[in-house]
C-alpha cells in the first residue's frame, strides 16, 4: 500500500509482514493442535503475533465455515479495537467486515464478520442470550495471563460448555508460563463431573500447550542507588536524561493513571522548549483506556523526522498493544489496582508496587527492534520483595457484578463455581448481602424476576442498574437515562488547556446544580442537546470534550433501547430544561431514585468537611473535580472511590438525606 492511499484507520509503525512474525514459522503445528485438541494453550511473548495471526490462520483453515465465527477476546477495550483495526487491514477489509470488534456500549460487527475482537465481559454477557456460544467455532481468551475477573469466569463457563460442546475449540493464550495451570485446570474434573466419570477411569488429554518464541534483544536493566520519594518526577528527569545522554529510539514510560500521565506530558511539552537549539525534539504522548480511539492510535505513529517520541503510559502497554519503535523504558514500579475492602464495603483504585513478572513484561518492551535499556526506579533490593505475580482481579474486587451475571446464566451455586481461583468467602458474602439488598436476590438466593435478571441485562453495574429500572416510579426515568450515560464515559468530559484551571472551574459553575455531581451532568447533557449538537464552538467555549458528549449520547441511547426491551416507555419532552428551571420536587425525585441504588456508597459529613463512611471506619475527601468540593452537606452518596497514596477521594457526589437511607435500604441499615 503506498503511504499516500494511508487511512485514518491504518496504523503504519505497528504493520509486519505476517511472514516476519515469530509465530509464521509455528502455523502447521498450531492448526494441527486445534485440529486435535480440545484446548489449546499457546504461551508467546507480546509481540510474537499471537493475537493477530492465530485468527487469521484459523479463517482461512476453514474454522468460519457454516457461517461460524472465531472470537478473540481481551482484558481492555482498548486491546479488541486496536488489534480488530490491525488485523482488518492486513485481511484488507473495513473493520467491521469480515473483521469487527465488540465492546461495550460500541458494536462494529456485520452479517459477514468471520473474526471478532472483544472484551471478556462482553462475551459473558452473550451467554445470557445463547448460552452455549453456539455462533462460535473457536473462542481464543488473549492475555490470560492478566487475570481479569472476566477472563476467569470466562474460562469456568467455557468448561462447562465444552461439556455440551465438543466441537468447541478453546485456545488460551498467555505470555507468561502458567500453562501447566491452564492444562491442570481444564484436564480436572469438576466435582459434578466427578460423579459422572467415577466409572471411567480412562483420563482424556484435553489441553496442548505451544511455546512460541518471542523476538528480543539484550536488555540492560537499572536500578537506582537511593528510593525516590517521588517516581513522577524522578520519571520526568530520567526522560530528560535518557534524550541528552542516549542515543535514537523512543521511550515508554509506565505510570499508574490519567492524572499522573496527563501532568507528565505537561511537564515534558513546557520543560522541551528549553532543550539547545537544533536539538532533536521531544513529542510526549499519553495512552491511558479513557482517550478516545483516535488519540491512542497517535501512539503507534512514526515520530516525525529529528523527534524522539516519549510515550506515558499505563500497564495498558505493559501487554495489550505494541509499540514498535521502544529502546528506552522508565518503570515507576507502581501500578493502580482495584482494591476491595468487604469490611466497608468500598472498592478502590489504588496505586500499588508492581509484581515480578509485570516488571518483566515491562522490560521486555525496550528490546523489540535492537538492544534496549529499563530504568526501573526503584532499588534492587525493592525488586527482590516485588511479589512473584498480581493477585488475580478475583480476589481484590466487589464480586456482586459477576454473581448476578453467575446467577442469570442459570449457575445458582455461584459458590460450587469452578473458578480459576476462588474467591474469598468474605468477599462472596458481602456480594450477595448487597444483591439482595438491592432486591437482585430473594430470601433464597435466587435471581428475582423481571427485577434481577433485567439487571443482569443491563450493561451497567448493579447498583446504576437497580437505579435505571427504579427510576420510572419516581417520574424521573429520562432524567436518570442521562445520569447514567454521563456516568459510564470513560473519557475526559471537562477538557483542560494549560493554565486554564480558573477558567475551566468557573464554566463548570455555569452548570452547576446544589445537590451535587450527578444534576450537575444532567444539566451539561440538556445544554449540549439543545445548544451544543447544532453550534460548534460551544462545546470548545464550554471547555467540554465534544466526542465524550456524543458517545454519552449513543450510549444514552443504547440504555433506552435496553430499557424498551424490558417493557418499560421512556416519556421525552420535547424541551429539555435544566434541573433548575424543573418544577422543585424534581430534583428530589432524581436524589430519591440516585439512593435506592447507591445506599452502600452513603457517607456523612464531618465537622472537618471530611466524609465517613456510615461504620464510621474510612474517612473520604470530596474530589477536586466534584461540585461538592469545599461544600456542605450533610449525607451523600457516591459513585467512585479513588485512593492516592495519603488520601482517599469520592467521585460524583449527590447530597441526600439520612432518613432515605432507612427508607430505601431497611435490610442494609439499621438503626440501633
Amino acid at each position: 500500500m503506498a503511504d499516500s492511499e494511508v487511512g485514518g484507520a491504518f496504523i503504519p509503525a505497528l504493520y509486519k509482514p505476517a511472514a516476519l512474525l515469530p509465530i509464521a514459522k509455528h502455523r502447521e503445528s498450531l492448526l494441527y493442535l486445534v485440529e486435535t485438541n480440545p484446548v489449546t494453550i499457546v504461551v508467546g511473548q507480546t509481540g510474537s503475533g499471537k493475537s493477530t495471526q492465530i485468527p487469521q490462520f484459523l479463517e482461512k483453515a476453514g474454522w468460519c465455515a457454516d457461517g461460524k465465527l472465531i472470537a478473540v477476546t481481551q482484558p481492555r477495550r482498548v486491546a479488541a479495537v486496536t488489534l480488530a483495526i490491525r488485523v482488518a487491514e492486513e485481511f484488507g477489509c473495513e473493520v467491521g467486515k469480515e473483521v469487527g470488534y465488540s465492546i461495550r456500549f460500541e458494536d462494529a460487527t456485520s452479517e459477514s464478520t468471520r473474526i471478532k475482537y472483544m472484551t471478556d465481559g462482553l462475551l459473558i454477557r452473550e451467554a445470557l442470550v445463547d448460552p452455549l456460544l453456539s455462533r462460535y467455532s473457536v473462542i481464543m481468551i488473549d492475555e490470560a495471563h492478566e487475570r481479569s475477573i472476566s477472563s476467569d469466569i470466562l474460562l469456568g463457563l467455557l468448561k462447562k460448555i465444552r461439556r455440551k460442546r465438543p466441537d468447541l475449540r478453546i485456545i488460551i493464550s498467555s505470555a507468561t508460563l502458567q500453562a501447566e495451570d491452564y492444562r491442570a485446570y481444564f484436564e480436572k474434573a469438576s466435582e459434578t463431573q466427578e460423579e459422572d466419570s467415577s466409572n471411567d477411569k480412562q483420563k482424556e488429554s484435553i489441553a496442548s500447550i505451544i511455546s512460541i518464541e518471542g523476538r528480543t534483544y539484550p536488555i540492560d536493566i537499572l536500578y537506582l542507588d537511593t528510593p525516590t520519594e517521588d517516581y513522577l518526577e524522578k520519571a520526568i528527569s530520567t526522560v530528560f536524561d535518557i534524550h541528552t545522554n542516549e542515543p535514537k529510539g523512543d521511550i515508554l514510560v509506565f505510570l499508574t493513571g490519567r492524572d499522573e500521565i496527563e501532568q507528565a506530558v505537561q511537564a515534558v511539552s513546557e520543560r522541551s522548549a528549553s532543550l539547545p537549539p537544533g536539538s532533536e525534539a521531544l513529542l510526549p504522548l499519553p495512552l491511558y483506556s479513557g482517550l478516545s480511539a483516535e488519540q491512542q492510535m497517535y501512539v503507534f505513529e512514526e515520530a516525525p523526522e529529528n523527534t524522539r517520541k516519549v510515550i506515558f503510559s499505563t500497564n495498558l502497554a505493559e501487554a495489550s498493544v505494541t509499540i514498535e519503535g521502544i529502546v528506552y523504558v522508565i518503570d515507576s514500579g507502581f501500578v493502580k489496582l482495584r482494591a476491595y475492602n468487604p469490611k466497608t464495603g468500598i472498592e478502590s483504585l489504588t496505586a500499588t508496587p508492581v509484581s515480578k513478572a509485570s516488571a518483566a513484561q515491562r522490560a521486555g518492551r525496550a528490546g523489540r527492534t535492537k538492544p534496549g535499556k529499563c530504568f526501573r526506579l526503584y532499588t534492587e533490593e525493592a525488586y527482590q520483595s516485588l511479589p512473584d505475580a498480581t493477585v488475580p482481579e478475583i480476589q481484590r474486587s466487589n464480586l456482586a457484578p459477576i454473581i448476578l451475571q453467575l446467577k442469570a446464566l442459570g449457575i445458582d451455586n455461584v459458590l460450587r463455581f469452578d473458578y480459576f481461583t476462588p474467591p474469598p468467602a468474605e468477599q462472596m458474602t458481602r456480594a450477595l448481602e448487597l444483591l439482595y439488598s438491592l432486591g437482585a436476590l430473594d430470601d433464597y438466593a435466587k435471581l428475582t424476576r423481571p427485577l434481577g435478571l433485567r439487571m443482569a441485562e443491563l450493561a451497567v453495574e448493579p447498583m446504576m442498574a437497580k437505579t435505571l429500572l427504579s427510576a420510572q416510579s419516581f417520574g424521573c426515568l429520562s432524567e436518570i437515562l442521562t445520569i447514567a450515560a454521563m456516568t459510564s464515559l470513560d473519557g475526559t468530559l471537562w477538557i483542560q488547556h494549560e493554565g486554564d484551571k480558573k477558567k475551566t472551574e468557573s464554566v463548570k459553575r455555569k452548570f452547576a446544580a446544589e445537590e451535587g455531581d450527578h444534576l450537575t451532568l444532567l444539566n451539561v447533557y440538556q445544554a449540549f442537546v439543545t445548544k451544543g449538537r447544532k453550534e460548534a464552538h460551544w462545546c470548545h467555549e464550554n471547555m467540554l470534550n465534544y466526542k465524550a458528549m456524543i458517545r454519552a449520547v449513543s450510549i444514552r441511547a443504547q440504555l433506552k433501547r435496553f430499557l424498551e426491551r424490558f417493557g418499560i416507555d421512556v416519556e421525552e419532552s420535547l424541551s429539555s430544561p435544566s434541573v433548575s428551571q424543573q418544577p422543585a420536587n424534581k430534583a428530589e425525585k432524581i436524589q430519591r431514585c440516585l439512593t435506592i441504588g447507591y445506599f452502600a456508597h452513603a457517607a456523612k459529613m464531618q465537622p472537618d468537611g471530611t466524609f465517613r463512611n456510615v461504620s464510621g471506619t474510612t474517612v473520604l475527601h470530596a474530589h477536586p473535580s466534584s461540585i461538592m468540593f469545599n461544600r456542605k452537606a450533610d449525607w451523600v452518596i457516591f459513585h467512585e472511590v479513588l485512593e492516592t497514596k495519603d488520601k482517599t477521594f469520592i467521585r460524583d457526589i449527590t447530597r441526600i438525606k439520612k432518613e432515605w437511607l432507612l427508607e430505601y435500604a431497611p435490610d442494609f441499615y439499621k438503626t440501633t
